[in-house]
């Protein structure tokens, strides 16, 4: 579960957000700009560094949504795909932010290529999740967790500036994960959803 003070940080941040974007009124503005430095306070009082968090926001434009991480699940004989993250030495599912421009699947191809070397064709979404229900790490933004299953195409093996390594593991024998990305839960379901094909996508 997320700390209560990130709930609370990350609520008065969203309501910050959106009512600078639709204020017209200038001491409206100030208001929600006070809200947000509030909001940037609590952050730093569970992670140091107000003046950071604040930047942060303040970055952030537009109404508040939360963001979209996508996954791909890639199978072959040797098991599942994963990726070393060259940030923390630990392994992931190939993915990363959505970006702009991007439909899910396109974004979730594109990273596998980027982050393995690999090829693949995105075949089915096998789940949707709320990050903040799965166990990760708390950060600072509400963020979905999209994971597609990719069929692997063509390609071969390869690092890049973000990842050290990519290879495929059995079930029985998954590398210390990079928690902030994905959990030995999500990486057990992926697997049901590989012996069960004709599982639904699963939700929160």
């Amino acid at each position: 579960m997320e700390p209560q003070w990130l709930a609370w940080a990350r609520r008065l941040q969203a309501i910050a957000q959106t009512g600078r974007t639709y204020a017209r009124d200038p001491y409206d503005e100030e208001r929600y700009a006070q809200v947000q430095r509030i909001a940037a306070e609590m952050m730093a009082a569970g992670a140091p560094g107000a003046g950071a968090w604040l930047d942060l926001f303040q970055r952030e434009a537009g109404y508040a949504t939360p963001k979209v991480d996508v996954r791909a699940a890639v199978f072959d004989a040797d098991g599942l795909l994963l990726v070393q993250e060259r940030e923390d030495g630990a392994w992931t599912l190939p993915g990363g932010w959505a970006d702009v421009g991007d439909a899910p699947s396109q974004a979730a191809v594109r990273e596998v290529k980027e982050e393995s070397g690999y090829d693949v064709v995105a075949r089915k979404l096998l789940a949707v999740f709320d990050r903040d229900r799965h166990g990760h790490p708390p950060i600072p933004f509400h963020a979905y967790k999209l994971f597609f299953r990719c069929e692997l195409v063509g390609g071969a093996a390869a690092a890049s500036h973000e990842t050290a390594e990519a290879r495929f593991f059995p079930e029985d024998r998954i590398p210390p994960l990079s928690l902030t990305r994905v959990t030995p839960r999500q990486i057990a379901h992926l697997f049901d959803h590989y012996r069960h094909p004709e599982w639904p996508t699963s939700f929160d």
